[in-house]
């Protein structure tokens, strides 16, 4: 009776699955018995079948049956974004959330995630992996990959969370409502979309660290899904630069506003770093017939870094004359050198005999991550007018 009259609040955990026949019986009764033990609010969790081809459907409406907490709801098209972005819709909870079937993620981490939430105090929260509490057990690739995704983030786009694309959030479902018009990614982008909506909203992110195992049955399509997230990147890079994305939140978001001069900066860059790449692509494509994937990417990496110091310094910062060339040409070796890093790092990790293919988009990948710690050491370090001015 006690636990009953505690329960006012209600709480939605959204499970997205597609094709998860194997792991969701087990996965959707141990966290029915884990919240009905532990969690001190009212709760539902809701299957969301996006668009299964084996049984999956068939079991989640059969534990719907079985279990009080427990609703489905199938969807005729795949997608997690568009599981979650149905659902938390047409909710009518007080918190709205999800957490992939696995349970990778110890779910002693729930109470704690939602709980400021609840109260008032945040508008959403994630659960992250990269936080020195936390403990996290994964492979080498998945955890560089991560890495190198979220500085992404924060370099780029000036994201203040660290972790995007752990699969354990929560929102204020009238704070999700309020966001969802403006979040047009369907799949995997969804997560890092709306959080990038929230904060340029002014809105209050919780993070929680986070136990987490990696799961050795994951089906994701590792190289298609970075490709999809740095589409997904430039598309919202590019509405925020024309002040798109406009929802009915708080009116903190007028005082979110690019740095001085980067919204300047930011399209000339990046045409640079188009060239740049597309040139990068073509001498290592040459190179590699006759070189080693290291040496091949070390020669195009050089050759085009000078290149793009030097299409920089006069394009995106304007700084004209021969004065101060050869030092930053020098300096731009330091950004070359984390480029190199991050290539060869990927490459290295990349199992022996890939197709040319695969190397090919490994490196786009690690050059993206690349590029943003470039535009940053450019503008903050070798061209920065101060410094310029100092001397």
């Amino acid at each position: 009776m006690e636990t009953t009259a505690v329960r006012t609040r209600l709480v939605e955990v959204v499970v997205p699955v597609h094709n998860e026949q194997r792991a969701l019986r087990a996965s959707i009764t141990r966290l029915q018995t884990y919240l009905t033990g532990n969690f001190p609010y009212g709760f539902r969790i809701t299957i969301a079948d996006n668009a299964s081809t084996d049984n999956t459907w068939q079991i989640a409406t059969e534990l719907a049956k079985e279990l009080a907490h427990v609703r489905a709801v199938h969807l005729d098209e795949k997608g997690r974004g568009r599981a979650l972005r149905t659902v938390w819709s047409g909710s009518e909870a007080d918190v709205v959330s999800y957490m992939d079937v696995d349970l990778s993620t110890d779910l002693d981490a729930f109470l704690p995630l939602v709980a400021p939430l609840l109260s008032g105090h945040s508008d959403l929260a994630i659960g992250t992996r990269l936080a020195r509490a936390s403990r996290v057990e994964r492979g080498p690739k998945r955890e560089f990959i991560s890495r190198s995704y979220n500085l992404l983030l924060r370099s780029v786009m000036g994201a203040g969370f660290s972790d995007a694309q752990c699969g354990f959030k929560a929102v204020r479902t009238e704070i999700a409502q309020a966001l969802l018009p403006g979040v047009e990614d369907e799949q995997w982008f969804f997560d890092t979309e709306l959080l990038l909506l929230a904060e340029r909203h002014g809105l209050r992110i919780h993070e929680v660290p986070v136990d987490w195992v990696d799961d050795p049955d994951s089906r994701v399509d590792i190289v298609q899904t970075a490709l999809d997230d740095l589409r997904g990147l430039a598309r919202v890079a590019r509405r925020t630069l024309w002040g798109a994305a406009r929802v009915p939140v708080p009116a903190r978001v007028e005082r979110a506003e690019l740095p001085k001069g980067m919204a300047r900066q930011l399209p000339r860059f990046a045409i640079v770093g188009a060239v740049s790449t597309a040139a990068y692509l073509v001498l290592y494509s040459l190179l590699r017939q006759i070189v080693p994937p290291l040496t091949a990417n070390a020669v195009a990496l050089l050759v085009t870094a000078v290149a793009n110091t030097a299409a920089n310094r006069r394009f995106t910062f304007g700084v004209k004359g021969s004065g101060g060339a050869l030092r930053h040409q020098f300096e731009g070796l330091i950004a070359f050198l984390v480029g190199l890093v991050l290539t060869s790092g990927t490459l290295s990790l990349l199992p022996a005999g890939v197709s040319h293919g695969v190397e090919l988009v490994a490196v786009i990948v690690a050059n993206a991550a690349a590029t943003l710690v470039r535009f940053l050491l450019l503008r903050v370090w070798v061209f920065n007018p101060r410094r310029r001015t100092a001397r």
